[in-house]
């Protein structure tokens, strides 16, 4: 647009230098070649993007891939139909209500990553590369996931996606495009069967946790029954071993314990009066303590 206005501005000038400053038949033929030139000039001068690639076409024919930068085009006998981006792009596709292999109806949001490899491909082999790309990949999706059991799909989010980019590629391939990866966002699930998976997952967890009670019960009782084999050959641990329970309860515990004879005879701690004289000291002395921690 600059140039094109600069060379009309300078015939309009000439023109008007030329006659005098006259308006007449020569200073109107001078403006009118001014405007031609400067159409044909301005129309001939392209600038492309560092990204971009300008395919040319001679007579309707392919001639060229111009750019990035400055270049020149011959007006009337060569156009630029398109303007290639070549650089990475992004393109987002779904499948809504898509059955899985197991009958699960799923709704799957995936990213598309791609790059145009051969610019000439694109624009020669199909009329609208973009809107190719974006049907091959609905359409590789949905046969993805027919062929995909729901666990596997839900697990397996990574797997799906090289296997979606293998698939694009193989199909953008003849066209020149070049599939770099295809990310899985979010595979949902119908309500009732989200809740119906939540209950298994709950119902699979409570069962381990009462394998794991159950394992730590049995691991108990061997060591009780250890523990009693131990006691049975010596006689004197156990005595000892009751002799200390029995004063650790008195310790802490300002209670009365009720043992039975019976019991204080097989543990050898004598008549129950010496029973009960040792509990009387052992409160004696809880009481002492308990005084100066008191006064101090």
């Amino acid at each position: 647009m600059l140039i094109f206005l600069l060379i009309l501005g300078a015939g309009v000038v000439v023109a008007l230098v030329s006659t005098g400053g006259e308006v007449n038949a020569e200073s109107m033929a001078v403006a009118i070649s001014a405007l031609v030139l400067a159409g044909i000039v301005s129309r001939a001068i392209n600038v492309a993007d560092q990204w971009e690639k300008a395919v040319v076409l001679r007579l309707g024919k392919f001639h060229a891939l111009n750019g990035p930068g400055l270049f020149l085009i011959i007006p009337i006998i060569e156009s630029i139909p398109s303007w290639i981006d070549t650089r990475v792009i992004t393109a987002s596709f779904k499948a809504e209500k898509t059955l899985t292999k197991d009958t699960v109806p799923v709704d799957v949001d995936a990213v598309l990553f791609w790059k145009v490899m051969d610019a000439k491909r694109a624009i020669l082999n199909v009329a609208d590369y973009k809107s190719a790309i974006g049907w091959a990949s609905q359409t590789a999706l949905r046969d993805v996931i027919g062929k995909t059991q729901l666990s596997d799909m839900l697990e397996g989010r990574e797997k799906l996606g090289k296997e979606l980019q293998k698939i694009i590629d193989e199909r953008t391939e003849p066209w020149g495009i070049n599939v770099i990866s295809v990310e899985v966002k979010d595979v949902l699930i119908p309500a009732g069967l989200e809740n119906a998976m939540s209950m298994q997952a709950q119902a699979e967890r409570e069962r381990q946790a009462r394998v794991i009670l159950g394992d730590s019960e049995r691991q108990v009782a061997e060591k009780f029954v250890a523990a009693g084999e131990t006691y049975a050959e010596h006689p004197v641990a156990f005595h000892l071993r009751a002799m200390n329970m029995l004063y650790e309860g008195l310790k802490q515990n300002a209670t009365i314990v009720v043992v039975p004879s019976t019991a204080v005879e097989t543990m050898q701690l004598g008549n129950i009066t010496g029973t009960i004289a040792l509990t009387k000291e052992l409160q004696l002395e809880r009481e002492n303590k308990l005084s100066s921690r008191k006064s101090a």
